[in-house]
């Protein structure tokens, strides 16, 4: 049963949104890539990855996106892979990573939101693992 299930507190993950000339797009708009960080001394294993964003526009109108799902089977201690871009033209929006994985055989699961307009470059920080700068979210 749920109530059968702890929930540990989820330490040493993060989620990064980071400048990518690789990323940007035809029509000449700079790209932004999200990463998931472990910064633990253990691999996350079976990771699921759920993201999507959801706010309103100035006139009011409810926006949401698609739930765009990942699966990755490990990340290593110590190190960051890559999860999605993301088209600048969603930093208006909250912008939502529910990751969910196992240490050993209990499950983590934290979201982490990126509010509206918290991606922009005077945000940005050196970000370790990554040796590039970037929005992270712990």
């Amino acid at each position: 049963m749920k109530e059968d299930i702890t929930f540990d507190p989820v330490e040493g993950v993060s989620v990064a949104v980071v400048p990518d000339e690789a990323a940007a797009t035809e029509e000449g708009k700079p790209g932004w890539q999200v990463y998931l960080l472990n910064h633990n001394s253990y691999p996350l294993r079976n990771v699921i990855i759920s993201s999507n964003g959801y706010g309103t526009k100035d006139d009011g109108e409810v926006v949401r996106t698609s739930t765009l799902r990942h699966v990755i089977l490990e990340v290593e201690p110590q190190s960051a892979i890559p999860v999605e871009p993301i088209d600048p033209d969603l930093f208006h929006l909250n912008n939502q990573y529910w990751v969910s994985y196992y240490r050993g055989p209990q499950i983590f699961d934290k979201k982490f939101i990126f509010v509206p307009d918290s991606i922009v470059p005077a945000n940005l920080i050196h970000i370790g693992l990554l040796n590039r700068e970037g929005v992270l979210h712990s």
